[in-house]
Formats: C-alpha cells, structure tokens, sequence
C-alpha cells in the first residue's frame, strides 16, 4: 500500500535491458513485467521500481542517488555479482554499523552493498 511521503517507486537507467534483467535475475532473485521494449517492472526488490533504456547511467561521483542493498553474506553477495558480470567499484570497507562496498552493473550503473554480519 502506498504511503504518503515515502519512497514509492525507484527507476534505473539501463543501456540493455535484457542483459539488465538476467543481471538482477541472477543476483538478486528479482523478476521483471515487461511493459514494451524499453521498460520493466522490477518485482521482489524489496520497493517498487524499473529499469528503463537510456544512454544514462548512474555513479555517486556524479551525485546520483545511491541506491543501497543488504545482504546476509558480502561474499557470496560479491561473487554473484562478479560472475553475473558486475564489478566491483570500491573494495569492501568497514564503517559504523558494518561493512560495505560498491559496485556497477553492465551498465556502468553503481550500487552499494552493506552487512552487519
């Protein structure tokens, strides 16, 4: 159900989304609805959002939102995305409350991952 004032939707800017789709897919479990060539409902995510095309991508060294994943286990989190075909932007580091490191997708689009385990 939507509430007023919070974060409802978010949508990602993805050159291919195909290779976009299988990327999530594989690391995350997401699921997609396609609604035409160039959009994607993005289901399981933990909030509603897409991914649409566009030559744009996403980086917080040009002050894009970031957009902040948990996860259970760094690790395998990490080797998903790297044999998905993600990379890793800055290498895991410690900071109050965990752990973290950001990475990019296929699209050069980057993500922070986090953990307090």
């Amino acid at each position: 159900m939507s509430q007023h004032h919070k974060i409802n939707y978010i949508e990602i800017p993805v050159k291919a989304l195909a290779s976009s789709k299988a990327f999530f897919n594989h690391v995350f479990g997401w699921e997609f609805v396609d609604y035409g060539d160039d959009y994607a409902a993005i289901i399981g995510a933990g909030i509603d959002g897409g991914l649409y095309v566009s030559e744009h991508n996403v980086s917080a060294d040009k002050g894009s939102v970031l957009v902040v994943l948990y996860s259970n286990d760094l690790v395998k989190s990490q080797d998903l995305i790297v044999s998905a075909g993600g990379t890793i932007k800055t290498p895991t580091f410690e900071f109050p409350g965990g752990h973290r490191f950001h990475f990019c997708d296929g699209n050069h689009n980057e993500y922070a991952m986090w953990s307090d385990k």
